[in-house]
């Protein structure tokens, strides 16, 4: 309780000063937040999705008129449309045919076919062949974790959608946990139980946030913390009906991951400080996109190379487009030269 209630301490600070923000400020921190749970959570397991996909879908999704936007696969469009539901839907009721409608968003119809998978409804396996996580070469295999025979999922779910969806005095946050660990326990589909689990608790998260903009990712913190996630689940899962070391490392998780989203809002002021700063600036299209890039973390050293390379630019005009926004003082010439030259950001404070 303890732990709670700081977590809750934390959760009412940060909720506190987003809302001291105007609507534009929140508005991208909630597709900053929003962009990395989809990304993070898919990459827990083992799936990369495209992050300039992801944000432009999430944004056009919210209404966002942002420059530099990419077209999205309609995979994508799916998967985003499954987080926004749960998140922006947060108070409609959690039922089968919700769940059903989540699953097929979740995966392409290519991977449909190729996979024999039974896509929209609860799985069936067979006594003899049963749902398991396993691991290690074959013979030696380790099983983690036997799912519940596929007979028993619809009474199970019915009696997990109820609780789901029932009042009573639980604290949201603890709700959150347990609903985490209890619907990944039932393993109710052939694929994306996981990724379906931590949407279904960022549901629970925003019910205990009030508000259906997200701040923080728990996906996030999640997948720093993969190893103990899944050490976790297991134990849990392996063990008696006491899940406090559960809730534990949860409270943990999410407290570590209401802490990254500070860091996180201090980036999304600092983009809002410039661009205001930028705006009576022109500057072309590819301009707009590279200033973008920088803003939400490009990786390495920018050089006019790499501008040439993602811009699908010639080296001049690369390097045309870089002196003009030294020009404008953008960008500034960091120490060093030659092959080597590379350019960061102009800090407007």
């Amino acid at each position: 309780m303890t732990l709670l209630s700081m977590v809750n301490h934390r959760q009412g600070r940060l909720l506190g000063r987003m809302e001291s923000l105007g609507f534009n400020l929140r508005a991208e921190a909630t597709l900053a937040a929003t962009t990395l749970e989809i990304l993070k959570s898919h990459e827990i397991e083992g799936e990369l999705l495209e992050h300039d996909e992801v944000r432009s879908s999430v944004a056009r999704q919210l209404g966002m008129e942002i420059a530099g936007l990419v077209p999205a696969d309609r995979d994508v469009d799916g998967i985003v449309e499954v987080m926004l539901d749960a998140t922006h839907n947060f108070r409609e009721p959690l039922t089968a045919q919700r769940l059903f409608h989540w699953h097929q968003s979740l995966f392409p119809l290519e991977k449909q076919r190729t996979q024999k998978m039974v896509i929209g409804q609860w799985r069936m396996n067979t006594a003899d062949n049963p749902m398991q996580v396993v691991s290690g070469p074959i013979g030696r295999e380790r099983i983690h974790f036997r799912a519940p025979d596929s007979a028993l999922i619809e009474k199970e779910m019915a009696v997990f959608l109820d609780w789901f969806n029932s009042e009573n005095e639980l604290n949201p946050i603890l709700k959150a946990a347990i609903g985490h660990l209890w619907f990944v326990t039932i393993h109710p589909f052939d694929d994306g139980n996981g990724r379906l689990a931590r949407t279904i608790s960022d549901m629970l998260l925003t019910r205990a946030d009030g508000i259906p903009q997200r701040f923080y990712s728990m996906s996030a913190q999640i997948r720093i913390e993969r190893k103990s996630y899944y050490t976790n689940l297991e134990k849990t899962q392996r063990a008696t009906t006491d899940i406090t070391s559960w809730l534990l490392w949860f409270l943990d998780c999410l407290d570590r991951s209401l802490t990254a989203s500070e860091h996180e809002l201090a980036r999304v002021l600092f983009k809002a400080t410039f661009w205001d700063y930028a705006k009576e600036r022109p500057l072309s299209l590819r301009q707009q996109k590279m200033i973008n890039l920088l803003l939400d973390g490009f990786e390495g050293k920018l050089t006019s190379s790499k501008w040439a390379k993602i811009c699908k630019c010639s080296q001049d005009t690369a390097s045309r487009d870089i002196q003009d926004l030294i020009n404008k003082k953008i960008l500034v010439q960091e120490a060093g030269g030659g092959r080597s030259t590379s350019y960061t950001l102009f800090d407007p404070k």
